[in-house]
Formats: structure tokens, C-alpha cells, sequence
């Protein structure tokens, strides 16, 4: 009777901890349930409004332009216009449904059928490794992308549900598409749909087809496995399946899946990023002191010429060295920089030898100082004395070893000789070498030892470069600049580049004699490799270890400056006489004038009245005696006519008469004492009685 008794209790008492736990269950649900309305209704009293969201920064897109005004980069991880939900094209919308969240239009924010779906993946691969996906509706995408991280937690995870059921509550389903499409990661550093248009296919995302949209849509679930540009076949697989997506969800017909091919769309090439990177490291930087625009896409275009900069890169390859370095500036005649090297290899050294190295420029110097030399009163003609030259104690050689004797300035700069270089620098002084420098946009520190002269003050390529380009233009300032404009996407300009001819740092005659200088240097002298068939003034530069090889010159209205040396500043054998940099000179310079018209130096240019009387002569030579028409004067400054000519084998005033007694052959000048000032203002004066 008693184990009866037990068993019909047994029942009881299990629908007993039934009923208790259905209850405790029902309990515990109705408590979850009401602290997620809770949760949801703080939620959305947190959310800012529709506008705040669409400002919200992905960060800021910049897209920098050549001359030609095609992309040669894009930074940054935005760029594409906002689009309303009316300018998006029907089918980007479908194939973004269809691929990630097909019942959008059902769920609440959350989607049950797609949590059970993930839920039963996970319970199906416990224990590889594999987290849950395939959950996450395009709410809680917008919610994930704007207000969490992808970190993968279960705290995350709700708080993401919970911003989601918040997301749909406030806003629409036009909304919710709206800020997704604008804002979801495609790869590449693409925010949103338009930019990921432009960056693949180079247009907006108004105008995108069916294929395209396809390919973008397939972007979202794996966006570095699918870019087109780094995997352009992985990208058509995806895309095949987004089609395939959409024909199961009636969006798509068969047959129109049938015609579509996606090998023939056209994928945007994607732009250099090697040598032309030395040049936007250089350049955008100057952004923050051009605009101020921290958030919206930036379009800059820029004074790069990709013919040009192409022509560099192969100079510099292929002329510079075994084992040194090469670099290379190209300005144009108002200093937009048309082509910049920094090395050899962007990809191996992003080191900028061009605007961030300092090196000796050697006897490239002596432009400063033969241009002090022509404005003390110096000209191309003017006599020098090649001699053993001794400042106190420090004793100059040339390079040739030999000293030349009596040379004109001219022949002293075309063979670079140095101890006239040393003798020019005491005559005009150390100090007025190192001001010319400076004027000159030197920026490094300069010392003023007598060595100064041959080039030992720490210089970079852009300032040399920019100083030649000051003498091409006659002594008007050159900066560098390499943006022309910048706008925003919509075309909205915020900067326009303005040329500044107002700052002239030297005469045009000063110029003048300069660019004769150098172009006898070319012509004649150390720089005869840098002949290019055309007018061409310039001047090589090596220092005496040989660490350093330099040409600048230029010619038909562009200048360019070559360096080449090693980065751990060993000496370089073959940079001797600065042939190698010429050389690179002249292939780069062969290409960047072959379609600018020959232009001829104006060297003959008038010199001021100054420069034209010959000193000596006027200042210490015999006095006019008024022969040969020529006229004197008496002691009080007064002309003396043709008729009180002296006679020609009489001096004007014979040595043993005193001044003031003429002799009795003419008349004495009236003496210009206070009667005769008396007399012509027509005074009577009351004069003291004799004595």
C-alpha cells in the first residue's frame, strides 16, 4: 500500500514543479519583456533626431587630382554625396534587401526567424571556432555602425537589439534605408553607396545599373574578400550570388538573370600609388592652413603632371648610382610643382629626399654668391684673377689643381673656379652671400665661415630648386605650391590658388647676368651634360668628398633640381663633376619641354647708369678742359664760356698766382660773397667806415 501511495504522488507533484516553473517562467519573460519596453523607451528618448544622424562624420574622404583632373589617390574613409532615399536607384535598394535582410519590411528592428535560423548554426558548430552570424537585421547594422564597435559580445549584442526596436519605433523604414545606404563599410575606404560607386566604377550612385548594384551589395558581408580591386573575380562570384538572391525573392525575374553578364562591367582603373605619393605626402598637409572644412569630402586638385612625373621617375632610375638615392623637383614658372621624386621607390623608402633631406649643395652655391657680386657692382665681363687665395688660414684649391691667372667672371663661374668664388665672398662679405641665400628662400641654417662659399651650409632640393626658379623669372619670388584648387563633393569651392608677382628679390639686370652666367656654365663649362638641344642655364654642384651630386637649371619656362648621394652620406665615386645628376637632368627635361615652344635667355638687358660709366675713368681720371666741345667751371662752380677759353698752353690758373687773382688778360668772376648776394637781391647794406 505504500509504494502505491508513493507512485500516485509521484505525478502530482511533478505537475506541481510544472506549474511552478511555467509560472516562474511566465514571470520571468513578462519581467524581460518589460524591461526591454523599459529599455527601448530610454532608448529612444537617447536618440538623436534624423538630422544629427545623417551629420554624424565617417570621417572625412579626400580625392587629390592631377593636372589633367584625374584621381591619383583617394584618402581617407568617406567620400561619396549624401543621397536621399528617392535618388537611389530601385535596384541598389533591392539587391541591399535581398542580400541582407529580406523580410526588412516585416520585423520590428529584430528579426525572430533570423535569430532561430543563427541560433540553430551556432548550436550545429559548438565548438569550431565560429561565431554567430547571418542575425543581424540592416536596424541593427545602422545601430552597430553608428553607436557601438564590432567588438563580438553578448552585452553588445543587446545593447544592439535594444538601439535597434528604438531605431524602428522613431523613425521609418525609408529612413532606416536611407542611413544604411549612406553609411555601410564597402571596402577600400568607402562609407556608403556613393562612394563605393565612384571608387569602383567612377560615377555616382545615381546612375548605377543592375549588375552594379549587385556587385556593391555583395561587398557588405565580406568588403576586403570582395573589393573588385583586389579581387575583381571574387567580387563577380559574390555578385552572381546577390543576383541569384534576388531572383529567389521575386525582386529579379529568370530571364533577367539569364542576360545579365558581369564580366563586361567596367571597373574604374585604380590610380598610381608609387612615385606621385611623394608629392600628395608633400602637398596635403597644406590642407589645414588652405581650408577649413574638417568633415565633408574634399576634391583637391593639384599641379602634378603625370607625363612629367612619369619622365622623373625614369631619369632618376636610371641615371642614379648603384647603392645612393635619387631625387628630383620640377616647378613651373610661377612654382607649381609639376613633378616630384623622392627616391627611388615610394613602396620601399617613403623617406622625401626632395623637401625633407638636408645635404651640402656644394658649388650649386655660388649662384648666391656670384648674385651678391653682380649687385655690388660686378658684371659677366668684369676682370677676376684665378690666384693661391689665403682667409686667414684657410687656402681654397680648384678642382683642376691649376690657377688660371687673369679670367673674366664669366669663365670663373662656367668652370666653377673656386678661389674666385673665395675672393668674390670676402669683397661682398659672408654675411651678404648668407642674406642672399636667404632672400632666395634658403630655409636651412646658413654659417658664415669663408668655407661658406663653396657650398657647406646643409641645404634641401625644393629651396635650391626654388632659387633657380626666382632667377628664371627675372628676380621675381617662386613658391612652391602644389594645390591649385579645392572644393567640396557638390562642387562647392573653398580655396582657388592666386599667383604672387609683388615680391622682386633681386633687379632684373641681376637676373639677367645670372642666367648668363649659367648658361655659359652649360654651354661651355661643367654643365655641358645637361644640353637638351635648347637654351638651357644651370649649374652642377659636388661636394669634395663626392657625398653629393647636384644639377639645377632650366629651360622654356620649367626649372628642375636633381640630388643624388647616398642616405648614410658615404662618398659616391662616379658623382664627380656632377654628371650623373646633368645627365638625369637632361632625359627628364627632353620630356617636360617637348611641347612648350624654344625660348631664348634675355641676357642683354640695360644696365642701370652706374653699371654703364667706367669708374675708374669717372671718378679718378683727368679733368675735362673743355677741349673737344667739352665745358669748365671756375671755383664757385659757375660755367666758363667759349670766350673766356684759356689759352691752350695755359693752365687755367697758373700754380704761382693765388686763386683769387685772375690774370690781367681777362676779367675775374664775381666772387660769391655776401655783396653779391646783395647785390642780386638788390640790398644796400650799411657798411662800417674803414679802419
Amino acid at each position: 500500500m505504500a509504494r502505491s501511495g508513493k507512485s500516485k504522488g509521484t505525478p502530482g507533484k511533478a505537475r506541481l514543479w510544472l506549474m511552478r516553473g511555467l509560472k516562474f517562467g511566465l514571470v520571468a519573460t513578462l519581467g524581460a519583456l518589460f524591461a526591454i519596453v523599459v529599455a527601448v523607451v530610454i532608448a529612444y528618448q537617447s536618440l538623436p533626431s534624423y538630422e544629427s544622424l545623417k551629420s554624424s562624420p565617417n570621417g572625412q574622404m579626400i580625392r587629390v587630382h592631377a593636372a589633367d583632373g584625374s584621381v591619383i589617390v583617394s584618402l581617407g574613409p568617406s567620400f561619396g554625396r549624401w543621397l536621399a532615399y528617392d535618388q537611389i536607384p530601385s535596384v541598389m535598394v533591392d539587391a541591399m534587401i535581398s542580400t541582407e535582410d529580406r523580410r526588412f519590411y516585416m520585423h520590428p528592428g529584430v528579426d525572430p526567424v533570423g535569430m532561430a535560423r543563427a541560433a540553430w548554426v551556432a548550436l550545429e558548430n559548438r565548438g569550431k571556432g565560429r561565431r554567430w552570424q547571418g542575425a543581424s537585421t540592416i536596424s541593427q547594422q545602422v545601430t552597430r555602425n553608428i553607436f557601438l564597435n564590432n567588438s563580438y559580445s553578448w552585452g553588445r549584442k543587446v545593447r544592439e537589439m535594444i538601439l535597434a526596436l528604438a531605431l524602428e519605433r522613431k523613425f521609418s523604414k525609408r529612413q532606416i534605408l536611407e542611413l544604411y545606404l549612406n553609411k555601410v563599410y564597402f571596402g577600400g575606404g568607402a562609407y556608403g553607396i556613393d562612394a563605393a560607386s565612384r571608387k569602383f566604377f567612377g560615377h555616382p550612385a545615381t546612375t548605377l545599373d543592375l549588375p552594379e548594384a549587385a556587385i556593391i551589395a555583395g561587398l557588405v558581408k565580406a568588403p576586403s574578400s570582395y573589393s573588385p580591386t583586389a579581387d575583381a573575380e571574387a567580387a563577380i562570384g559574390r555578385a552572381g550570388v546577390v543576383l541569384q538572391l534576388m531572383q529567389e525573392n521575386d525582386v529579379i525575374s529568370a530571364a533577367e538573370l539569364a542576360s545579365i553578364d558581369l564580366n563586361d562591367v567596367k571597373m574604374a582603373p585604380e590610380p598610381p600609388q608609387n612615385s606621385v605619393r611623394y608629392f600628395t605626402d608633400w602637398a596635403l598637409p597644406q590642407l589645414d592652413l588652405l581650408v577649413d572644412e574638417p568633415n565633408e569630402p574634399l576634391e583637391v586638385y593639384t599641379t602634378i603632371d603625370l607625363g612629367m612625373q612619369k619622365a622623373a621617375t625614369a631619369a632618376i632610375q636610371a641615371n642614379v648610382p648603384a647603392g645612393a638615392q635619387g631625387a628630383m623637383v620640377s616647378l613651373d614658372r610661377d612654382g607649381a610643382v609639376r613633378a616630384m621624386v623622392g627616391g627611388l621607390d615610394y613602396v620601399t623608402s617613403n623617406y622625401n629626399r626632395a623637401t625633407t633631406a638636408t645635404r651640402q649643395p656644394g658649388s650649386a652655391w655660388k649662384i648666391f654668391v656670384y648674385m651678391a657680386a653682380l649687385e655690388a657692382g660686378y658684371t659677366p665681363d668684369t676682370g677676376v684673377t684665378d690666384s693661391p687665395v689665403d682667409i686667414n688660414g684657410w687656402k681654397p684649391r680648384n678642382s683642376s689643381g691649376r690657377y688660371s691667372g687673369d679670367i673674366d667672371i664669366r669663365t670663373a663661374f662656367a668652370y666653377s673656379v673656386n678661389t674666385v668664388a673665395a675672393k668674390l665672398g670676402v669683397e661682398v662679405g659672408f654675411p651678404t652671400v648668407a642674406d642672399m641665400a636667404r632672400r632666395f628662400g634658403v630655409t636651412t641654417p646658413i654659417n658664415t665661415h669663408p668655407s661658406m662659399v663653396l657650398g657647406t651650409s646643409d641645404v634641401r632640393l625644393i629651396d635650391m630648386t626654388r632659387a633657380f626658379a626666382s632667377i628664371a623669372r627675372k628676380g621675381v619670388a617662386v613658391t612652391p605650391y602644389g594645390i591649385t584648387k579645392v572644393t567640396t563633393a557638390d562642387g562647392r569651392l573653398l580655396y582657388e590658388h592666386q599667383d604672387d608677382t609683388s615680391r622682386v628679390l633681386v633687379a632684373p639686370w641681376v637676373a639677367a647676368g645670372m642666367t648668363d652666367l649659367m648658361q655659359t656654365a652649360v654651354s661651355t663649362g661643367t654643365g655641358k651634360a645637361a644640353q637638351i638641344g635648347r637654351p638651357v642655364a644651370g649649374k652642377t654642384g659636388t661636394t669634395s668628398s663626392n657625398k653629393d651630386g647636384w644639377f639645377l637649371g632650366f629651360s622654356s619656362g620649367i626649372t628642375t633640381g636633381v640630388w643624388m648621394g647616398r642616405d648614410d652620406a658615404r662618398a659616391v665615386r662616379v658623382l664627380q663633376g656632377g654628371r650623373a645628376p646633368a645627365h638625369a637632368f637632361a632625359d627628364y627635361m627632353k620630356v617636360a619641354v617637348s611641347r612648350r615652344p624654344v625660348e631664348q635667355f634675355e641676357t642683354q638687358v640695360t644696365l642701370p647708369e652706374w653699371q654703364l660709366e667706367p669708374d675708374e675713368e669717372a671718378y679718378y681720371g683727368e679733368p675735362d678742359n673743355g677741349v673737344g666741345g667739352g665745358m669748365m667751371v671756375d671755383e664757385n662752380g659757375l660755367p666758363i664760356g667759349p670766350d673766356r677759353q684759356p689759352p691752350q698752353d695755359e693752365a687755367p690758373y697758373p700754380d704761382d698766382q693765388p686763386i683769387d687773382q685772375a690774370p690781367a688778360a681777362r676779367t675775374a668772376p664775381p666772387r660769391l660773397d655776401q655783396q653779391w648776394i646783395d647785390q642780386v637781391l638788390g640790398r644796400e647794406r650799411q657798411r662800417p667806415p674803414p679802419q
